[in-house]
């Protein structure tokens, strides 16, 4: 039934890999978001001053996510 002259085609590759970019983006939002929040706190509160570099590496980490994903998606 699934089957294009003589060769099978998989109904959940094409699903499994846009749930996994929705994944990914949703991931980098959110540490995006959290990156910003603390290192506003880090920024505006000077006893919590290790804020800002925690804000500052998750930012790192969600800029270096979204970089991945669109040199992935340009190859």
């Amino acid at each position: 039934m699934l089957a294009r002259i003589g060769r099978r085609v998989n109904p959940l590759a094409r699903g499994a890999a846009s749930l996994h970019d929705e994944v990914m983006t949703a991931l980098a939002v959110t540490l995006l978001i959290i990156g910003i929040v603390l290192l506003l706190f880090g920024v505006f509160v000077e006893a919590v001053q290790f804020l800002l570099w925690i804000g500052i590496i998750i930012l790192v980490i969600a800029v270096i996510m979204w970089l991945m994903r669109f040199i992935r998606r340009q190859t």
